[in-house]
């Protein structure tokens, strides 16, 4: 079974992408390694990895436009790897559909970290009777856990996986007010450490695809102090 996930080492600098395409090998994945933004597009295409490692300063376009790319025929999970601590560069990232990032330098134990915790988020399609789990109605806004797929009235909303699984979670308990560690262990999984500012950054997408503002929500209100629940009447 794990030889079937398939993992993607998108990184122009090849002596990082060789160490961390050989920490991945020893923990029994099939490694590929990419070293340029067309290369990687066109393995993501080919290979269908579970997992996408991708830098963001990549010869022939950039690691933005590889994940924009990617995300046109692929939900795999996608961990950005940054030379900067630059926060652009991540919400950039993060807004084209990417999971999760690492800051350079960083530890290939604490990216095979983050590869373990993402690959054991839930994926749960039904309720403790073993029912599916029924479409959630919050106002014109429609969740279906099942098909994972939302609507706002009659349209639907294109949301990657990290936002879904978000959404997911806020409308299944759509009267609580969840922490961002909440969210965290739920969507990135309770092995997961990093800054907790990933969850405001992903909200703030989901709400802009959503057609609502912070200032006025409609759908997600934020909990001063706590965190993030659905907008409840």
């Amino acid at each position: 079974m794990v030889n079937e996930l398939r993992v993607l080492v998108v990184e122009d600098e090849q002596e990082l992408a060789r160490v961390v395409g050989t920490y991945l090998e020893n923990e029994g994945f099939a490694v590929h390694l990419a070293h340029t933004g067309p290369e990687g597009v066109s393995l993501a295409r080919d290979l269908r990895p579970r997992m996408v490692v991708l830098d963001l300063m990549l010869p022939g376009f950039d690691g933005i436009e590889v994940c924009r790319r990617i995300r046109t025929f692929s939900d795999c999970y996608i961990i950005m790897l940054t030379a900067r601590d630059d926060e652009t560069d991540t919400v950039l990232g993060l807004s084209v559909g990417g999971d999760d990032y690492l800051v350079k330098p960083f530890s290939p134990r604490e990216l095979m970290a983050r590869i373990r915790a993402m690959l054991r988020r839930p994926r749960d399609l039904e309720d403790v009777t073993g029912q599916a789990a029924e479409v959630r109605h919050i106002d014109d806004l429609a969740v279906d856990p099942a098909a994972r797929k939302a609507w706002v009235g009659d349209d639907e909303i294109e949301l990657t996986r990290t936002e879904f699984d978000v959404l997911d979670l806020l409308s299944e308990q759509p009267r609580r007010a969840f922490s961002r560690r909440q969210i965290i262990d739920h969507v990135w999984g309770p092995d997961w450490f990093g800054d907790e500012h990933i969850v405001d950054v992903h909200v703030g997408h989901l709400r802009k695809k959503l057609g609502e503002h912070a200032d006025a929500p409609k759908y997600i209100r934020t909990v001063r102090g706590v965190g993030y629940g659905m907008a409840w009447k």
